[in-house]
Order: C-alpha cells, then sequence, then structure tokens
C-alpha cells in the first residue's frame, strides 16, 4: 500500500515543500528553486508595495502575489478588494509568463475588475490604479492573442 504523506510546517497544517521556480511551479524535491516567500507577513500597504515591485521587477509575479495575499488577509475590510485584485493581477501575470494564456487573460481582467472601484487616478496609497487597469487590459489582450509573456519584461509600476 503506498504511504500518503503531506509536507506539514510547524503547526501541523499542509503545506507543499517542493522547490519552486521564479513562477512559483513545483520543481522536484533535491532541487535548487527561489526562496519562498514566508506566508502571514503583516505589511504596512508601504511595505507590501515596496516588496511586490522587487519581486514583479525580479520576474517573479507568483511571489509578488503571495505578498499581495498576506495584504488581501491582514488589511482592513474597506481594502480587501483591492489587495485581492492586485493580487489577482500578480497571478494573472504568473499564468501569462507560464503559458497559460486563458487563466492569465482572465486573472488580469478580474484583477483590473476589482481595483479599478478605488478610482480613475492615484488610488489608496499611491497605487496607479489607472495605470495598472489599462496595464492589465492591455496585457490581457496582447495574451490572448499572442501566447507567453516575459514576466519580468512585462512587470507593471504599482506606484
Amino acid at each position: 500500500m503506498k504511504e500518503n504523506r503531506r509536507d506539514r510546517d510547524s503547526e501541523g497544517r499542509a503545506r507543499n515543500a517542493r522547490p519552486r521556480d521564479g513562477l512559483g511551479r513545483p520543481l522536484p524535491y533535491g532541487a535548487s528553486g527561489v526562496e519562498r516567500q514566508p506566508e502571514g507577513v503583516i505589511r504596512t500597504p508601504g511595505e507590501t508595495l515596496r516588496e511586490a515591485q522587487r519581486l514583479l521587477d525580479a520576474g517573479k509575479p507568483f511571489h509578488a502575489h503571495e505578498v499581495f495575499e498576506d495584504a488581501w488577509k491582514s488589511g482592513p475590510d474597506t481594502e480587501r478588494a483591492l489587495w485581492r485584485g492586485m493580487a489577482q493581477l500578480a497571478v494573472g501575470l504568473t499564468h501569462a509568463a507560464r503559458g497559460n494564456t486563458a487563466g492569465g487573460a482572465r486573472l488580469l481582467l478580474r484583477g483590473a475588475g476589482g481595483i479599478a472601484a478605488y478610482g480613475t487616478g492615484s488610488g489608496p496609497h499611491g497605487i496607479d490604479v489607472a495605470g495598472l487597469v489599462a496595464w492589465a487590459r492591455e496585457l490581457a489582450g496582447r495574451v490572448e492573442s499572442g501566447g507567453p509573456v516575459d514576466a519580468a519584461d512585462e512587470a507593471p509600476r504599482l506606484t
């Protein structure tokens, strides 16, 4: 009978301990991957934006999505949709760079829709809402018709 062991963290929660590449794809156990973002980190909005921008510029949108997810889960209720939309933009770029054009375009558009309600220019915390919405819509169109993109080359400016 096959043993079914799941990776667990120190509290016993299921966690996939496999190393991952810069786009978050699992690598074989023992391979050297990109250092994972710690989960559950509470950052200020400015720290969130700086860390996410650093990861996006490095071609690591999957890891930037995890930073936004922390903000989404720990921030005020009035900003949950903003941070969720930002996470969707990052994971949309992740899927597009992995070659999942339909999923990438869909998530980019969903993220753009999620943050659009936060303004037509500079939104909360200096986020360039209008610029990000335009970037996501334009990239979604290119992704749907042209295939994968380079995550670092397509990294948006958040502020």
